[in-house]
């Protein structure tokens, strides 16, 4: 553990003091595009936050390689130079798109390429555990296929999600840590040392978003942009596919006792087919909408729109800051509670839990429908968003008046333009309108 604990910190430590220097190459190179109608943000920021990220993931993998217990991932498996030549192409793919905004469906060729270089290194899923089936072993196009459309969706998933700062990243690390605790406990609890490599990729990538992060909080200094995303997407899914394509589940030797137990104790044998989707299935359910909202609409798939969940949180009234929030919530939820259920499948409590939280979750998000007004004997004493509209629209008509008036006496008789704000309209949270450059 503290060999991965110190990879997870060089990681973090290199992509954070590499972000500043990127951020001024960025500048310099350009790679700052105008706002869009879809974004959220103000003012425009530089991309290529993925630079950064890389070099992270190159000096995590450095380290690891030099240590004593890690190194033996290096020599009894191909599965880290596999990665680092797959996140390498789709690195390089993602630069050139933040700098030079390539098509979409040259993109999607180099993420199946991408994906392609690792099932040619070994980095491909061999076979699959099917409930009341029991392991099924793969063709090597049946492996190849479920491979290249794992890491394309998970990439694009990720990619989808990336829309406000902060978002991606935290979600991202988020499931990471999730998958890193259930990788590790197959490879300590079990002593199986395939599953070594997925937990080396788990802390890897945890350390390139806790090194991003503080960079990349509301307001964001700098984006991660395509070369960031697609690049944790892709790490993402080796560690996914590493984990549920090479350990066998018959070296578990789970296959004792009752048949009940048999099939409690098989649980965490399933989870491979599923933890991945849990992973990333706040962004795969992101990413389904948008596919099925914009062929509704007549539009292509990688049209670009304000559709996203993100999007959605700001229009029904929450802050930025309180939508990334929400987001972090479900997403632990989600991975976390499927780590749970895989550890014990028969307690009801982990059921109850998951079932409570998601609950508070769900009032969470709801809050502004739900604004709390003060009797109208305290209105006086409270802020004007808690009180009653007849109240509130008075006293702004008041505190309006003389910013007319005075503004009359001045002989201001220029045309004064409105304020554009953004979907949701408060704190300030979004900005849709272009905006320029400061002088």
């Amino acid at each position: 553990m503290r060999e991965y604990l110190l990879t997870l910190c060089v990681t973090a430590a290199v992509t954070y003091l590499l972000t500043g220097p990127v951020r001024k190459f960025a500048i310099v190179a350009g790679a700052m595009p105008e706002i869009r109608a879809r974004d959220v943000h103000r003012e425009p920021t530089p991309r290529l936050g993925g630079i950064a990220m890389f070099f992270g993931l190159c000096a995590g993998l450095l380290v690891a390689d030099h240590l004593t217990n890690l190194s033996e991932v290096f020599e009894k498996s191909n599965e880290p130079r596999a990665l680092l030549s797959g996140a390498a192409l789709i690195w390089l793919i993602g630069v050139l798109d933040d700098k030079f905004e390539i098509d979409a469906l040259i993109k999607l060729g180099g993420q199946m390429i991408a994906a392609g270089v690792m099932v040619v290194q070994g980095l491909t899923i061999l076979w699959i555990p099917l409930p009341g089936v029991g392991t099924v072993a793969l063709t090597q196009w049946q492996g190849t296929l479920l491979t290249v459309a794992l890491v394309v969706i998970t990439i694009n998933a990720v990619n989808f999600v990336d829309g406000l700062d902060g978002l991606a990243a935290g979600m991202v690390c988020i499931a990471a840590a999730a998958f890193f605790m259930y990788a590790y406990r197959i490879w300590y609890s079990y002593g199986i040392e395939a599953a070594a490599p997925a937990s080396l990729f788990a802390a890897i990538l945890m350390g390139m978003c806790l090194g991003f992060l503080p960079h990349n909080m509301h307001p964001a200094r700098i984006f991660m942009g395509d070369s960031g995303s697609m690049l944790i997407g892709l790490v993402l899914a080796a560690g996914a596919i590493s984990v549920t394509g090479q350990v066998d589940p018959d070296v578990m030797k789970l296959f004792s006792g009752s048949e009940r137990n048999a099939v409690h104790q098989m649980v965490p044998v399933y989870i491979p087919l599923l933890m991945p989707l849990t992973i990333i299935a706040i962004p795969a359910a992101d990413l389904i909408l948008a596919i099925v909202r914009r062929t509704w609409r007549g539009q292509s798939p990688f049209a670009a729109d304000r559709g996203h969940l993100h999007h959605r949180l700001l229009e029904i009234g929450h802050s930025h800051s309180r939508a990334v929030l929400i987001m972090y919530f479900f997403s632990a939820l989600i991975s976390f509670g499927s780590l749970a259920y895989s550890v014990n499948a028969a307690s009801m409590w982990i059921v109850l839990g998951v079932v409570f939280l998601s609950a508070i979750g769900l009032v969470l998000l709801l809050l502004p429908r739900f604004t709390p007004r003060a009797p109208r004997w305290a209105e006086r004493v409270v802020p004007p968003r808690y009180r009653r509209r007849e109240a509130a629209a008075a006293g702004d008509e008041a505190a309006q008046e003389p910013a007319v008036d005075a503004g009359a006496d001045a002989g201001e008789d220029q045309d004064r333009v409105p304020v554009t704000v953004g979907v949701s309209g408060v704190n300030g949270a979004t900005a849709v309108g272009p905006r320029s450059r400061a002088r």
